[in-house]
């Protein structure tokens, strides 16, 4: 099961980063000051995003406690507790000397690289082979998706002899690990949403109330089916009917799914650490910030539908030389945080959508 997912992560990241880059290249020159804004305030906001994870799970630390039973990487686990990378190391690690090579080694930093730079010449390319490159791509990442849920029919029996051996050899007391795992994204979720996209609604003053009234019905959507795809068609027509542009709504929301999945960079941080403490692995703050930088890059080609998360994180833990089976018992309850990141990364996104409106508006003011 696990190396079925490993499988996964070449081939989707890829294709998700080029389709995501290369297929808003033309809005990217169109809308000019409008990508950039979006752009920027997607960043800062997943950053924050990522902070809040690290912050919540090393407070409450859920994975001390559970036993992994590692059947690979072990030399990797042993040099990350000994060696500590430099700023110079992490650059030449990078920048891969073979795509094959990078894509057959899962090394996803390299394979993110790669990607952007291939994403940005597709972008920029003139030949009448562009469409075709990119409806090459499209298709797939849409096949991969369909691969995706193939593999996770067969999580079940992963899934249940994952956590058969980690109760066998932890006892029951794992369950408790995993409750606290799960309370521990749901709060540091709230934690987010009031102490980051509140403020951020108040600034560019969007009212709230108003907003909640057009938004709580594909958030609901989103969080009933882990899927943001499921609501984006409601989220895009109660966007207008909230009075946002349409130009502005058909660009940020699709692209905020390739750059502004706050949730998901918020589990995945939270996740990665949990799977260290499991591992027995004591991070330092220098190794969470690399980490963090990683997640930054490698969540742009999370896709917005169910379990996508899971394939950059396998690819994350891959980097940092932990062991997958943390992600084998983390989909025990990975439903239920599932359909909490999910319906957050619509929230962000639709405020995403209005903070952007009120920006031209004011522009257009300005000018007048």
């Amino acid at each position: 099961f696990l190396r079925m997912i490993k499988s996964i992560v070449a081939p989707l990241v890829f294709a998700s980063l080029v389709v995501g880059i290369a297929g808003h290249g033309d809005d990217l020159k169109r809308v000019g000051r409008l990508a950039f804004r979006s752009i920027v305030y997607f960043e800062v906001v997943t950053t924050v995003a990522l902070a809040v994870g690290l912050i919540a799970v090393n407070l409450t630390r859920p994975g001390v406690g559970v036993e992994l039973v590692a059947t690979a990487d072990t030399l990797q686990v042993q040099q990350m507790t000994t060696n500590r990378p430099t700023l110079s190391s992490v650059l030449e690690h990078t920048v891969p000397a073979s795509f094959v090579d990078a894509a057959a080694k899962n090394e996803v930093l390299q394979i993110v690289f790669f990607s952007v730079l291939f994403a940005v010449g597709l972008a920029q390319s003139r030949s009448r082979h562009k469409a075709t490159m990119l409806s090459f791509f499209e298709g797939l990442a849409d096949v991969m998706f369909k691969f995706t849920g193939i593999v996770m029919k067969f999580a079940p029996i992963g899934i249940g002899a994952a956590v058969a051996v980690t109760i066998g050899h932890s006892g029951l007391g794992v369950l408790g690990n995993l409750a606290k795992l799960v309370a521990t994204l749901y709060g540091a979720l709230i934690v987010f949403v009031v102490a980051a996209l509140i403020p951020v609604a108040l600034i560019f003053r969007v009212p709230i109330r108003e907003f909640w009234r057009w938004v709580k019905e594909p958030w609901l959507i989103a969080f009933s089916t882990a899927s943001s795809e499921a609501a984006l068609p409601l989220a895009m027509e109660n966007m207008e009917k909230f009075g946002v542009p349409k130009r502005i709504v058909s660009f940020v929301l699709p692209t905020g799914y390739s750059f502004n999945l706050d949730g998901s960079t918020l589990y995945l941080a939270l996740a990665s650490v949990f799977v260290a403490q499991a591992a027995g692995v004591e991070m330092t703050v220098w190794n969470q910030i690399v980490m963090m930088l990683t997640l930054m890059l490698t969540s742009k080609g999370v896709a917005a539908v169910p379990r996508a998360s899971l394939v950059i994180l396998s690819g994350t833990l891959h980097t940092f030389g932990l062991p997958l089976e943390g992600v084998a018992v983390i989909l025990g309850v990975d439903a239920l945080m599932d359909m909490a990141r999910t319906s957050v990364n619509l929230l962000g996104n639709c405020l995403a959508s209005a903070a952007m409106a009120i920006i031209a508006l004011y522009r257009m003011s300005l000018k007048q």
